[in-house]
């Protein structure tokens, strides 16, 4: 097994693998460090998610509504944002291949 001395950037202490820093108790292992950056990461993307799921759009708030005059009203939304969105990318196909000639 290899020895590791990672100097502490807090403290200045020289510790021998350790995760910890034995004076100042400062985070100094690279592993760890990276293991919770990435823990960190996934549960940012749990919480997105979860946002994305209980925060619906308008549109689809709508088209759930109880009320028939309501649910009408959402479809009609989403089917104007989706003629919108189709028409905006061809749009921005066309212009690709003009642009690639």
């Amino acid at each position: 097994m290899s020895t590791r001395i990672i100097k502490c950037p807090k403290c200045g202490l020289f510790n021998t693998n350790k995760d910890y820093c034995e004076n100042c108790n400062t985070l100094i292992s690279n592993d760890k460090k990276r293991e919770l950056k990435i823990a960190a990461v996934k549960q940012q993307q749990i919480d997105e998610a979860i946002y994305s799921i209980e925060n619906p759009g308008l549109a689809e708030r709508l088209k759930k509504h109880p009320n028939a005059f309501y649910r009408v009203v959402g479809w009609v939304l989403y089917s104007i944002i989706t003629v919108v969105s189709l028409i905006g990318a061809g749009l921005a196909w066309a212009i690709t291949m003009v642009a690639a000639g």
